[in-house]
């Protein structure tokens, strides 16, 4: 009879315990988003200010033969230059890109989705910074690039961790993993 008089909508104490319970699980999953995201956002600004500081202005240094070196460029355009005149596009890209991870990240209740888009978030905020802060200008700046291997464009840990990022979501949707935890066979 208790439950006929139960006003549709209001949880049970099954129903709150079961929310309650879900609760954490779904904060955790955020907090490992940001971790992620600071620690690639962090080591893509340490490595492009000990690169610019130590290596700009000088040869390439070997650090695989011819294989790997690391060379600095400064990049306006996109990835492998192209676009160099739209930097304030990209910009806006890039802070799209946060913009929408962040709204996404508030149903996320699966680890792997939190880690690829901590990449996303990580790599997206590390280029933004160069574009927002480095010379030439304000929304104006070049992005720096050094991670040269041969025959291969020049990138930085931030594009790095865009593509990671991008391919673990791939794999994730093939595989039917949502964000939110739930899995789809089809």
């Amino acid at each position: 009879m208790a439950e006929a008089e139960r006003v549709i909508g209001t949880p049970d104490v099954d129903d709150e315990a079961a929310a309650t319970a879900e609760e954490p699980k779904g904060k955790r999953k955020i907090v490992a988003l940001f971790v992620v995201a600071v620690l690639a956002y962090l080591l893509d600004i340490g490595s492009k200010t000990l690169v610019v500081a130590k290596l700009e202005h000088h040869e390439p240094f070997a650090l695989v033969g011819n294989v790997l070196q690391f060379e600095v460029i400064r990049n306006a355009g996109a990835a492998f230059g192209f676009g160099e005149a739209y930097t304030v596009v990209f910009t806006c890209i890039a802070a799209a890109v946060i913009v929408v991870i962040a709204r996404l990240s508030r149903k996320l209740h699966s680890l792997p989705w939190a880690i690829a888009l901590g990449l996303l978030l990580g790599g997206a905020f590390g280029n933004l910074t160069d574009r927002i802060f480095r010379s030439p200008g304000l929304f104006h700046g070049a992005v720096v690039d050094f991670i040269a291997p041969a025959h291969f464009a020049i990138f930085n840990l931030a594009d790095s961790a865009i593509c990671c990022g991008g391919v673990l979501i791939v794999i994730l949707s093939f595989r039917g993993l949502d964000p939110d935890g739930t899995v789809h066979k089809d």
